[in-house]
């Protein structure tokens, strides 16, 4: 099974089979038993053992390693052909509420009402879990309000900018 990892702006190509791992094309030793139950897993790899805790909710994960915390977004075969199509048609124009893709608080805003974004361009900027995350504009837009400002708490689902189609 392949998958598509996302950590903040890099993205990373992985692919399961069985108890083969591959990451950007390079094999790994690796294997990950969760612990049925509770968010606990075992790692194991060349360098040792390891006790992980990982929770999910949707595509969202949370890992904690070695009292560290990362969060990731991770997309299926199926999801990342979905996300190639919304992605070729939002370069008609996009409009709407751009909104929180997980609990956070605001550190930045990136852009300005009135401005004209592009595909890819950062909007906002949340930290989460002790980790930065850029949320982008989907496709081209003009930035109609921004809802959020820095230092704001938000949830899952906070409407953060409002994109306007161009033209």
């Amino acid at each position: 099974m392949k998958y598509a990892v996302i950590a903040g702006t890099r993205m990373l190509q992985v692919e399961i089979d069985g108890s083969r791992l591959r990451v950007d094309g390079q094999a790994w030793d690796a294997t990950l038993t969760r612990i049925p139950g509770t968010p606990l897993a075992t790692l194991r790899t060349l360098r040792g053992t390891r006790n992980v805790v990982c929770r999910s909710e949707g595509d969202q994960w949370w890992v904690g390693l070695a009292g560290e915390q990362f969060v990731f977004q991770v997309l299926d075969e199926r999801a990342l052909a979905a996300r190639e199509v919304a992605g070729r048609q939002a370069v008609r124009s996009v409009e709407g509420l751009v909104r929180a893709p997980m609990p956070g608080m605001v550190l930045r805003i990136e852009v300005a009402e009135g401005e004209t974004v592009q595909a890819g361009t950062g909007l906002v900027v949340l930290e989460a879990m002790k980790m930065e995350n850029e949320i982008r504009s989907p496709g081209p837009a003009t930035v109609g309000m921004i809802v959020v400002a820095p230092g704001q708490a938000v949830e899952k689902g906070t409407p953060l900018v409002e994109l306007r189609p161009q033209g």
